[in-house]
């Protein structure tokens, strides 16, 4: 009994023994999982803090990108905005139902903690697969709202016009106020002048013509902005002020605004009192509206009429004289009923020729009503007003400096007195020694030229002669000459490839001939009108120039001479010599382009009043 009792704890000891280790190793297996298990909660916690973390961070930026997208959107004016706040309202949801997804997950992963591992690895997995796709899906959103936008850009162009936003601020009447009384202009009726070219609201294309200017002259400033409104304009201003863009650019951005599958018509019509002055308008127009399509046809006599005629088919802007417009008119080859834009340049120097009947005849042509109509001329006389009363709407008329003719203040203005005509070429060779030193130079645009002025055509041939055989490149510019003779004359000066033009008063109006240094008056003209116009030749642009005049009191220079002292003076320049030489009285006008002339140096008390004829 006893021995049954020793062997059976026997064996039960032996149990424990086999058992003991057993259970030691069941206990450090039950120890592991308890620490793996409080080690993936942590992991498993960690990453769901983690992964809070990243979503508020998304959320925020995702926030902050909406609202940075809905702020550009509403500055650019974008039509689609309804529809990017749909996608934004789509996104959002489909991203809650990810959050709410990504949420179950993890209280379902914190519920099976006590699973397996490979489970929680999986989760944890399938967790930052989720991630991972939520920046995806934003980039594709990103992507689909910016062809939106891309897509939205071209159909506000095409709803817009082709006119950009003015980006100047408007000035302030202080700022107006003292420009006006800068530049001594006067207005008529109160504007704000265009004082940069961003101020204007020009079509893009134009913007070209602005190159090398770092703001507009002060009769374009003036011009600009009542001309792109439509109003009818006068400007009165010195020659060389940038008249023909004051007129032109508003000219083509009207034609701009218009369809290009429209009919060719004649909507624009320039008149001007020269060929030389016509071809130049054309030449200026032609380059900055023949890119967007727009013809523009000049027309003057001294030419076929064939050819003419067959450019006027396709027409859209006229420049030409007073005489050959009328000629094509009545000849049933020029249309003016659709003329709309209506410009006579040099207006005062038009009637002064005796347009005025043909000029009257050409307007009775064109559109009666809804034409808008510009004059530009350097004085503002008598018949220029009367014919702005018939012709004009309620003008606002711009005066920049006197509405009298006056000298250009940047001219040098000098006065030789001679005994004998005589004298003349040895002076004028004289000078030409000095003035242009080299007489035969490679052509250059860059060259300072010469301008000599006479009075008839024979004494233009005769000069140019006596300074070719001098070895000067010389060419003529008169009345004698072929019309195509004197384009490539002009030209050649123009382009540096003669430095000395000989010329009578034809060229004398309107021509803006760049880099003219100095102007030599050889003989003087008939009015003093002429001798103004003569010298404003040089001195353009804001640059400064120099007129050398040969005086010599002979025949009408006489007459002239206390009118040529008071322009002098008032120029700020004395010339002695001619005021102890000859008397210095004016002859009085009507106005300053008619009338009958009297000496005011008279004293009418000690005439006669009555003639009495002895038997």
């Amino acid at each position: 009994m006893t021995i049954e009792i020793a062997e059976k704890k026997g064996k039960k000891s032996k149990k424990d023994a086999v058992a003991e280790p057993a259970a030691v190793d069941a206990g450090e297996t039950k120890k592991e999982k308890r620490k793996r298990k409080s080690d993936d909660a942590d992991a498993s916690g960690a990453v769901v803090d983690e992964d809070k973390a990243e979503r508020k961070r998304r959320k925020k930026e995702e926030k902050e990108k909406r609202k940075a997208e809905a702020a550009a959107a509403a500055a650019a004016g974008a039509t689609d905005a309804g529809e990017a706040e749909a996608d934004v309202d789509k996104s959002e949801k489909k991203k809650r139902k990810k959050e709410k997804k990504a949420k179950s997950g993890e209280a379902d992963g914190e519920g099976e903690s006590a699973g397996s591992p490979s489970d929680k690895k999986r989760k944890r997995t399938d967790t930052e697969e989720a991630s991972a796709a939520e920046p995806s899906s934003s980039k594709k959103d990103k992507k689909q709202k910016s062809k939106k936008h891309r897509a939205s850009e071209p159909e506000a162009a095409s709803t817009s016009t082709s006119i950009p936003a003015s980006s100047a601020a408007t000035p302030s009447p202080s700022d107006i106020s003292a420009y006006l009384a800068e530049h001594a202009i006067t207005l008529s009726t109160p504007i704000t002048p265009a004082l940069s070219f961003a101020a204007l609201q020009v079509p893009e294309g134009l913007r070209s013509a602005f190159a090398g200017f770092d703001k507009p002259t002060p009769v374009q400033a003036c011009t600009w902005p009542p001309a792109l409104e439509g109003r009818d304009v006068v400007g009165i201003a010195e020659t060389g002020s940038g008249k023909t863009l004051a007129f032109g650019i508003p000219a083509l951005s009207r034609l701009m605004s218009k369809s290009k599958k429209a009919k060719p018509q004649v909507r624009v019509l320039v008149v001007a009192p020269t060929r030389e002055l016509a071809l130049q308008t054309h030449d200026t127009l032609t380059a900055l509206g023949g890119p967007a399509g727009i013809n523009c046809v000049a027309v003057f006599g001294g030419v076929d009429k064939g050819a003419q005629i067959r450019a006027l088919k396709n027409a859209h802007i006229v420049v030409g004289t007073p005489g050959r417009i009328l000629d094509l008119v009545n000849d049933g080859a020029c249309d003016l009923s659709q003329v709309s834009y209506l410009v006579l340049d040099e207006a005062d120097r038009m009637l002064d020729r005796g347009f005025e009947n043909d000029i009257r005849s050409i307007i009775g042509n064109t559109k009666q009503e809804g034409r808008q109509t510009l004059m530009f001329s350097a004085t503002w006389p008598e018949a220029v007003r009367r014919l702005a009363g018939t012709f004009q709407k309620d003008p606002v008329r711009v005066t920049v400096g006197s509405d009298e003719l006056t000298a250009n203040s940047r001219v040098e203005q000098e006065v030789e007195v001679f005994e004998n005509d005589r004298e003349k070429d040895d002076r004028l060779m004289k000078h030409l020694r000095v003035l242009a030193p080299h007489k035969k130079r490679a052509s250059d645009p860059e060259a300072e030229r010469i301008l000599v002025f006479v009075l008839y055509k024979k004494e233009a041939t005769r000069v140019e002669n006596t300074l070719r055989r001098s070895g000067y490149a010389v060419n003529g510019l008169h009345g004698d000459m072929s019309q195509n003779a004197r384009l490539e004359a002009l030209q050649g000066f123009r382009d540096g490839t003669t430095r000395l033009l000989v010329a009578t008063d034809v060229a004398a109006r309107g021509l803006d001939i760049p880099n003219v240094a100095c102007v030599i008056n050889y003989s003087f003209p008939l009015t003093i009108e002429d001798y103004i116009h003569r010298i404003g030749r040089t001195g353009r642009g804001g640059r400064s120039g120099k007129s050398i005049t040969f005086f010599t009191g002979d025949k009408h220079e006489r007459g002239l001479a206390g009118e040529l002292a008071r322009v002098l003076r008032d120029s700020g320049f004395e010339c002695e010599e001619l005021q102890k030489r000859f008397p210095m009285t004016i002859k009085k006008k009507t106005h300053s382009v008619y009338g009958a002339f009297f000496r005011d140096d008279v004293d009418m008390t000690a005439v006669p009043k009555k003639i009495v004829f002895d038997d």
